[in-house]
């Protein structure tokens, strides 16, 4: 094994409103859509959305109530100007508020939002 992600899959009940959010609001550009599993084009690693219940007959962790926080991502901005209006721009399209835009000890500007299943991402830029 390599130690290095190159696919993060995001795991849910409900496709279309999680393919629009990260299509139409973030802005990832679909590359694959089979109804139940959605891949995007990402440059870094690939990035994608499944039904949880496609997995269920390999096993039944897949389908098992979640709960609390599991993981973040995180994605980066041009400078402070950017991370508050991709924040505004997020939440004026349906993101949920955590926190809004603030400067942080370990010198960057991060706003923390919520897709419609409810995890938790961070915008962020390095303080000048």
């Amino acid at each position: 094994m390599k130690p290095e992600i190159n696919l993060i899959t995001i795991w849910t009940d409900d496709i279309p409103t999680m393919r629009r959010f990260y299509g139409t609001v973030l802005g990832f550009k679909i590359k694959s859509d089979l109804g139940e599993y959605v891949e995007f084009e990402s440059s870094n690693v690939r990035f994608s959305l499944c039904k949880r219940t496609v997995m269920k007959e390999e096993s039944p962790e897949f389908i098992k109530p979640r709960s609390g926080q599991s993981f973040e991502l995180a994605f980066p901005c041009e400078n402070e100007k950017d991370v508050d209006e991709s924040y505004r721009h997020l939440v004026e399209n349906g993101a949920g508020v955590v926190q809004p835009p603030k400067n942080m000890p370990w010198n960057q500007r991060t706003a923390l939002f919520k897709d419609p299943d409810g995890n938790i991402h961070e915008l962020f830029c390095d303080l000048t």
